[in-house]
């Protein structure tokens, strides 16, 4: 008997199949995630001293619920579940662009110096010029955009090397992380433990002010995003094809730069430098899509990480609440480790 040979695909059908099993991995992996973002979503609302059934969340959401559940809902709980949720989607956005544009897993924000420059500034204003919160985080968010602006001016020759963008901003970080720690050994108790409170990441507290000053930004930002996308996914085939392609290298790696800079900015102004979400989320969404490039999904596993970190820290040592930059530590610092780790054994470890 012979067996029977299996016709070999032409390239073109090949290709057809790979876009669909990509675009049905893509879509089943979105679906997923942003049902895990609502239900945890839910779930943080509904915890608490004071729980809410689960079922009468979306109700008291929407303004169909009792007085008691609309008020614990709308006005206590509902800002922080949201301000977490953009706040880590802003986040897992900007590590995207980072990691991608520098093609270096640590090239995040919280790695090469811009959450550094939004603590030193943030600090500054706490300890020296005893501002309030809303002066202290646009502080923040001034001090973010100044960074990064040393890092890129200091990375640019003839050309913006990734490698000297990670280089260069890890130095930029060590400087300003000094700073930061000098300007808290003059500052008195109550300003420091304030100032140790932002530093930490931290979502105690949080209102529709917050909202408003992340999602505002976000709003905007959203379709700037989405044409860049392209020009990203072109850029990490080399300058030299990205340019054959029709893509103006320079022009879209500063509008990519900035718009990164100004998504971490606004979240580390509204909460803090959370660590590691920009960290982790895109390597994640990487791995569940397949794919060198996930901007979308970056975003919803940063979400769904600050939600889970969020609710963990609130309820872990209930009724004392943890920052919810303490939990997402424990969960990045193993990860960085463990990057570290691998890169030595394959022989990039330095």
């Amino acid at each position: 008997m012979t067996a029977t040979a299996v016709p070999a695909r032409a390239p073109g059908e090949a290709a057809q199949h790979v876009r669909r099993r990509t675009l049905a991995r893509t879509t089943t992996v979105t679906i997923v995630l942003t049902a895990a973002v609502f239900v945890t979503f839910c779930v943080s609302i509904s915890v608490g001293d004071f729980p809410i059934p689960l079922r009468d969340v979306v109700p008291a959401i929407v303004g169909a619920g009792t007085d008691d559940a609309e008020f614990i809902v709308r006005t206590l709980r509902l800002p922080r579940a949201l301000t977490a949720v953009l706040v880590g989607a802003a986040f897992g956005v900007s590590g995207a662009i980072f990691q991608s544009l520098a093609r270096n897993p640590l090239a995040s924000p919280d790695i090469i110096g811009i959450d550094a420059g939004a603590c030193a500034a943030a600090v500054f204003c706490i300890v020296v010029l005893h501002t309030s919160a809303g002066i202290t985080a646009l502080g923040a968010l001034g001090g973010a955009l100044l960074a990064a602006l040393a890092i890129y001016l200091l990375a640019w020759k003839r050309g913006m090397s990734p490698y000297r963008l990670v280089l260069v901003g890890i130095g930029i970080a060590a400087m300003l992380t000094s700073l930061t720690e000098y300007l808290l050994t003059r500052a008195q108790i109550f300003e420091a433990q304030r100032a140790m409170v932002w530093l930490t990441g931290s979502l105690n507290g949080r209102g529709w002010e917050h909202v408003r000053a992340v999602g505002i930004p976000a709003l905007v930002l959203a379709p700037v995003v989405v044409a860049l996308v392209r020009p990203l996914r072109l850029l990490q085939l080399g300058d030299d094809t990205a340019k054959g392609l029709g893509v103006r290298v320079e022009t879209c790696r500063l509008a990519l730069v900035l718009v990164a800079v100004a998504l971490a900015a606004m979240s580390t102004a509204a909460a803090g430098p959370v660590v590691f979400v920009a960290f982790v989320s895109a390597p994640i969404a990487r791995r569940l899509l397949h794919t060198p490039l996930a901007v979308g999904s970056a975003a919803l596993v940063g979400a769904l990480l600050v939600l889970l970190s969020d609710l963990v820290a609130r309820r872990l040592f209930a009724p004392t609440e943890l920052p919810v930059g303490i939990v997402t530590g424990v969960v990045g610092a193993p990860y960085l480790l463990w990057l570290l780790a691998r890169a030595n054994r394959v022989g990039r470890g330095g």
